[in-house]
C-alpha cells in the first residue's frame, strides 16, 4: 500500500501514532493467522499421536514449513465467497499444505482457533505489560530511595498539611503499583486454554473421531493444551471459553489505569508549582502561542488514555453477560475491538510512565520556598511547647500566637506578601526565652515523622522481593522513549 493510500484510510492511533512495535506484533494478522495455523498443526500432532492413522508425517510436515507463508490476497477472496474467517483460512493454508488440506480442522470448531489463539495472545500481552510494569516499578524505586529524605508539603484537600518527603510521596504510587503487579500476576496465573472442547462443548465431534473413547479425549485435550504452552484448559466450556476470563483479564487492566491517572495527575499538579517537573526534550515546544510554556504532554497523555482504559472494563462486563446460553456471535465484533485496545492502551500507558520516572526532574529550591511559606503556621504547636518547657502557661502562650498567626495570614492573603510570622515572634518580647533555638524548632528535617524510614523499609521488604524474581528481565530493560 502507497503513503498516499494509507493516508487516505483512519488508521487506529493506538497503533499509529502510540503503542510499541512489541505489542502491535502482538495483536498483528501476522500474529494471529500463523497461530491459527499452530493451533491446527498441534490438533493433527495430537491427534495423530492418539492414534488417526490418516494424519501422514508428511502432511505433518508441510503444516509446519507453512505456518507462516499466508496468503492474506487467497484468504481475503474466500472469506468474501464464503463469509466465513476461519473456513477461509483453513482453504488458504491447505493450498500451500495440500498433503494436509484434507485434516486441517479435523473434528474442531472454528471457536477452537479463534479462541484458543485469542488466549494465546492475551497470555503473551500479559507478559509485555507486566514486564513493562516491573521496569516502571524498578525506575519509580529508585526515585522514591534518592528523594526518601528530602522534605516536601504534604497536602490534603490540596490544601497545605504536615510535612513528607518526596521520596515518601513516591511510594505512595509505588504501592499502587504493587498492587497492580500481583493482580496481573494472578490473572496470568489463573489463564487457562480453550483447548479442544467441539461445537457446543460436549466434545461430541472428537468422540466420534475416537469412536467413544473417553479417555483418548480427554487426553486429547490436555496434551493440545500441553503444546500450546498451557498447564490445563478450562474444565467446561460452550462454544467459547466463558467471557468471564475477558473481565479477569480486564479488571488489572483497569485498575492499573486507575492507578496511572492518578499518578500522573499528581505530577501534573506538582508541575503546576513547579515542584517536579517530567522530561522535556530541548527543541520540545510546549505551546504552538505560548514559547515559554512546558506543558506535562507526557502525563496528561497517561491520564487521557488511563481514561480510555478504564472505560473498557464496562464493555466487556456486558458482553459475558449477554451471552445465551452456549454462546452468541454478538461478541465478537465487541471483542475485536476491546481485548486489544485494551492491552495497548496499558502498553503505551506503561511505556509513558517509564520515560517519565526515567527523567523526572526535582526543584528542591522551589520546594523550600514552599515549605517555608508553610512552615511557621506548622511550627506553632513546637514553638508552644518549648514556651511551657520553661514554664510559661500554655494558654497564655496559644493566645500569643494566635493573634500573631492571623496577622501574618492577613499580610498574606490580603496583601500578597510572604508569611512573616517568624519576624513577628522574633519581634514579640514573650518569645525572648526561645528565640536561640527558634531555627532548630523551625528545621524542616524535624517535620516529616519516619517518612525516609518508611521509604526504606517498604522498598527492602515490599518492592525488591516483588522485583526478585524478575532479575533478569531488569538486567536487559532499555530507556522508555516515546516517539510523539
Amino acid at each position: 500500500m502507497s503513503d498516499s493510500d494509507q493516508n487516505s484510510k483512519y488508521s487506529s492511533p493506538l497503533v499509529s501514532r502510540y503503542a510499541s512495535a512489541e505489542m502491535s506484533s502482538n495483536f498483528s494478522n501476522n500474529t494471529r493467522f500463523s497461530t491459527w495455523r499452530r493451533l491446527w498443526l498441534n490438533l493433527a500432532i495430537a491427534e495423530k499421536q492418539l492414534g488417526l492413522s490418516e494424519i501422514s508425517d508428511e502432511a505433518i510436515e508441510e503444516m509446519r514449513e507453512n505456518l507462516n507463508n499466508i496468503d492474506y490476497k487467497v484468504a481475503a477472496e474466500e472469506e468474501k465467497r464464503r463469509r466465513h474467517d476461519v473456513m477461509a483460512h483453513v482453504h488458504a493454508f491447505g493450498l500451500v499444505a495440500p498433503k494436509a488440506a484434507g485434516i486441517i480442522h479435523l473434528g474442531a470448531t472454528s471457536c477452537y482457533v479463534t479462541d484458543n489463539a485469542d488466549l494465546i495472545i492475551y497470555r503473551d500481552a500479559l507478559d509485555i505489560v507486566i514486564k513493562k510494569l516491573v521496569y516502571v516499578i524498578d525506575e519509580l524505586s529508585k526515585f522514591a530511595i534518592k528523594y526518601k529524605d528530602l522534605p516536601t508539603l504534604g497536602f490534603t484537600h490540596f490544601q497545605p498539611a504536615q510535612l513528607t518527603t518526596v521520596g515518601k510521596r513516591a511510594s505512595l504510587w509505588l504501592q499502587d503499583l504493587l498492587m497492580d503487579l500481583r493482580n496481573l500476576e494472578r490473572a496470568r496465573e489463573d489463564l487457562k486454554f480453550r483447548g479442544v472442547k467441539g461445537t457446543t462443548g460436549t466434545q461430541a465431534s472428537f468422540m466420534q473421531l475416537f469412536h467413544g473413547d473417553h479417555d483418548k479425549v480427554e487426553e486429547l485435550d490436555q496434551l493440545v493444551s500441553t503444546l500450546s504452552g498451557f498447564k490445563e484448559s478450562y474444565p467446561v466450556a460452550g462454544q467459547t471459553y466463558s467471557r468471564k476470563v475477558d473481565i479477569d483479564l480486564l479488571c488489572p487492566l483497569a485498575s492499573f489505569g486507575a492507578s496511572a491517572h492518578k499518578i500522573a495527575t499528581d505530577i501534573r499538579l506538582l508541575a503546576h508549582m513547579k515542584e517536579i517537573e517530567e522530561p522535556f526534550e530541548r527543541d520540545q515546544i510546549g505551546s504552538s502561542a505560548m514559547a515559554y510554556k512546558r506543558n506535562p504532554m507526557r502525563s496528561e497523555r497517561v491520564c487521557s488514555l488511563s481514561r480510555h482504559l478504564m472505560t473498557l472494563i464496562g464493555n466487556v462486563m456486558q458482553t459475558a453477560s449477554t451471552q445465551w446460553l452456549e454462546r452468541t456471535l454478538d461478541d465478537s465484533a465487541n471483542r475485536r475491538i476491546t481485548m486489544p485496545e485494551a492491552f495497548l492502551t496499558a502498553d503505551i500507558v506503561l511505556t509513558t510512565l517509564q520515560n517519565i520516572f526515567q527523567g523526572l526532574v526535582v526543584y528542591p529550591q522551589v520546594i523550600s520556598r514552599h515549605i517555608l511559606q508553610e512552615l511557621p503556621f506548622m511550627a506553632t504547636e513546637n514553638i508552644i511547647m518549648a514556651m511551657v518547657e520553661i514554664g510559661e502557661s500554655r494558654q497564655e502562650c496559644h493566645e500569643q500566637v494566635r493573634v500573631l498567626s492571623h496577622e501574618a495570614a492577613y499580610v498574606v492573603k490580603h496583601e500578597g506578601k510572604e508569611n512573616d510570622l517568624l519576624e513577628r515572634i522574633k519581634k514579640t518580647k514573650y518569645f525572648e526565652p526561645i528565640l536561640p533555638k527558634l531555627d532548630l524548632l523551625l528545621d524542616p528535617s524535624t517535620f516529616i515523622g519516619r517518612a525516609p524510614q518508611q521509604v526504606d523499609s517498604f522498598i527492602n521488604k515490599h518492592v525488591n522481593p516483588a522485583l526478585a524474581k524478575y532479575e533478569e528481565i531488569l538486567s536487559n530493560k532499555s530507556a522508555a522513549e516515546i516517539n510523539v
